[in-house]
């Protein structure tokens, strides 16, 4: 039997070409595409048919990918498992230069409902953290942006650092793995760890914007190699 992984980056935009080799050492095959972190990103344009020789599909995403890969999950039946690192349990708006808000994804030509960004919100910390913000505009979120991952028909693993500055990911882990009930859902935690998780054999992340993302390099090597041990149980089930 033979595994297709499609690797979501996050909001850096550069795509884990580490993670991709450890992951095609394994035997897998990986594609790991430079995506537009823009507005209204079509679900579909990412290469899931590029995968369809495989026998299992397998979407691995971190932080605003982690959102996609959940969604398509959801959304597109060929997906059997979900991998989700720094995870989160809604969909998210982008705001636009004009300070206008869309929604981060469309499905099918229509814009999915989010949880738009309370704007009064201001980061007290230097470099920003946003953990605030989220929770803040939580406050205020339509029900209908909640990612329905009830709908998810293979094992989600969910990889969530406790000291996570950009988001609150482990409290997002946890309600998507309250929603899922007793579907097979498995969360990886490091309570020092931040948001980007190191499996062994990566070095450290360093695109993206300037913001506080929390951790220590010890933490995040621990939470990687934690999780790295789950994800080749998952991919190898």
């Amino acid at each position: 039997m033979t595994t297709g992984v499609l690797l979501l980056h996050g909001s850096s935009g550069a795509p884990d070409l580490d993670r991709a080799r450890l992951l095609e050492a394994e035997g897998y095959d990986v594609l790991a595409p430079r995506w537009p972190v823009t507005h209204e990103v079509p679900l579909e344009s990412f290469p899931l048919a590029e995968l369809a020789g495989n026998d299992r599909l397998v979407v691995m995403g971190s932080s605003w990918g982690a959102e996609a890969a959940l969604l398509l999950g959801v959304l597109d039946e060929r997906v059997d498992s979900v991998v989700g690192f720094a995870p989160s349990a809604y969909v998210w708006g982008r705001v636009l230069e004009d300070g206008s808000q869309r929604s981060a994804w469309t499905w099918q030509g229509e814009p999915l409902p989010f949880v738009p960004f309370d704007q009064d919100w201001k980061s007290e910390d230097d470099p920003p953290s946003y953990t605030g913000m989220y929770r803040q505009s939580l406050l205020r979120a339509p029900e209908q942006s909640r990612i329905p991952v009830e709908r998810i028909r293979g094992e989600v693993l969910l990889v969530a650092g406790g000291d996570d500055k950009v988001w609150p990911s482990v409290e997002f882990a946890e309600e998507i793995e309250r929603r899922r009930g007793d579907r097979p859902t498995r969360t990886v935690t490091v309570a020092a760890a931040g948001h980007r998780a190191v499996l062994p054999g990566e070095e450290p992340k360093t695109a993206g914007q300037r913001m506080a993302r929390g951790g220590t390099d010890a933490a995040d090597r621990e939470l990687g190699a934690r999780a790295w041990s789950e994800i080749l149980r998952l991919l190898a089930d």
